[in-house]
């Protein structure tokens, strides 16, 4: 991890943030998902953690306490958490014990590196010490990634089409969905494209995501797919974003979250397709480039909250990465705004709450993935030198060269 000089604006100073270590969710060997993705208004994060059996958990944190919600299928299946609403229901990926012809890997799990013994692999909703599969769309495997405050699910779902356009190892297209009141709806894609994904379902029940092409299995968007339209779905329509000039052939072109006021972020490749960068939309303004931290090349927005605040990851040309904060087109590494003598330095942060509070994934000096929470705090001392206090050992380096960081941390598609 490259060591990073220079204290915080003033501005940003005035906004710092006290940090909660929810621990090691993976060791330094595991190789995707395992991370928080999620953290509800009141500080309810959802996401997953490796357990004693070595597989992955869908997990919740809350109060210094860790719940690992179990899965649908036998000891030595895995599941992921991608959302929690504030009346505790979790949303996320299960697999199950259910045989079936194709052996895909559409959740990802085995791409993680994670043993996974080629089950079906089902999109699920947690509730009061239940989870429940979700309906496909006549296929066998699906992936819920949103929920909002009155229960909707977002998310996409296979059906029953062979699709000879995918790598081996999926077989079947998979659509965006809604689920409501019990019952799953495809959304539209933009016209030629027969796949897509949902990323966020805000309260007024607005989606974002994308769709495109079948693809390897991606780290960025978490399934085997390659974003080239970034869209919207409101009242029955689908609206396409547009670019910030690339035709999303290289990182992609997606919509990873939105707000209650209308905002959206993403990222989209630039002109060329060889760097990607965080954008905002609004309905004033339409997509807007918000650059990158300083000194780096790649960025991406991952979530927005209703007051406007951004958060996401920043990367250099070597793809070290760190957290980072857009407020009013300005860009922040949030590593300069935690504690000078924090053990952890911010590398993602997913998801940013109505009270500020972000979650993310994070690394100690050895290279170990730890989960954390950071919420909002008065002065909590001096930067002293802000990055220069953090260093990364040659083994843990070594480690998280290599790893893909799980979802939304731009990785090119050879």
């Amino acid at each position: 991890m490259v060591a990073l000089a220079g204290a915080a604006s003033a501005a940003d100073q005035a906004a710092r943030y006290s940090v909660t270590d929810l621990g090691i969710v993976g060791p330094a060997q595991t190789t995707a998902s395992v991370q928080t993705y999620w953290v509800a208004n009141r500080g309810i994060a959802a996401g997953g953690a490796i357990v004693a059996e070595g597989n992955e958990h869908a997990m919740l944190w809350f109060q210094g306490l860790r719940m690992d919600l179990g899965t649908l299928g036998l000891r030595g299946s895995n599941s992921l958490a991608f959302s929690v609403n504030d009346n505790g229901q979790v949303v996320g990926q299960a697999e199950t014990w259910t045989s079936y012809p194709y052996h895909e890997d559409l959740c990802g799990f085995a791409a993680a590196g994670l043993l996974s013994y080629g089950r079906a692999c089902v999109p699920f909703v947690w509730q009061s010490g239940a989870m429940r599969p979700l309906a496909t769309l006549g296929g066998f495997n699906g992936v819920a990634i949103s929920v909002n405050a009155g229960g909707d699910v977002a998310g996409w779902a296979e059906n029953a089409v062979v699709d000879s356009g995918c790598p081996a190892q999926q077989k079947l297209q998979f659509k965006p969905v809604v689920w409501q009141k019990g019952g799953v709806q495809e959304l539209a894609t933009a016209a030629g494209d027969r796949f897509g994904i949902t990323n966020f379902i805000t309260d007024n029940g607005t989606v974002v995501g994308a769709s495109g092409e079948c693809a390897p299995y991606s780290p960025i968007v978490l399934a085997p797919f390659q974003a080239l339209h970034a869209l919207m779905w409101q009242g029955g329509k689908v609206t396409d974003w547009g670019t910030l000039g690339g035709s999303g052939h290289g990182f992609g072109i997606v919509a990873n979250g939105g707000n209650n006021q209308g905002q959206v972020v993403g990222a989209s490749d630039l002109e060329g397709d060889q760097v990607s960068h965080a954008f905002l939309w609004t309905k004033e303004k339409g997509m807007t480039d918000l650059g990158t931290l300083p000194g780096d090349a790649i960025s991406a927005g991952v979530s927005i909250n209703d007051a406007g605040q951004i958060v996401g990851v920043s990367l250099d040309a070597n793809f070290d990465l760190r957290a980072a904060m857009w407020k009013d087109g300005v860009a922040s590494d949030l590593n300069d705004l935690i504690p000078a003598d924090s053990p952890l330095y911010l590398l993602l942060a997913c998801s940013v709450n109505a009270q500020g509070q972000f979650v993310g994934l994070a690394a100690d000096a050895a290279g170990n993935l730890h989960g954390y929470l950071a919420t909002p705090a008065g002065a909590v001392g001096e930067l002293r030198g802000g990055h220069e206090r953090w260093s990364l050992s040659a083994e843990g380096r070594n480690v998280l060269s290599r790893l893909p960081y799980g979802r939304f941390v731009p990785r090119r598609r050879e």
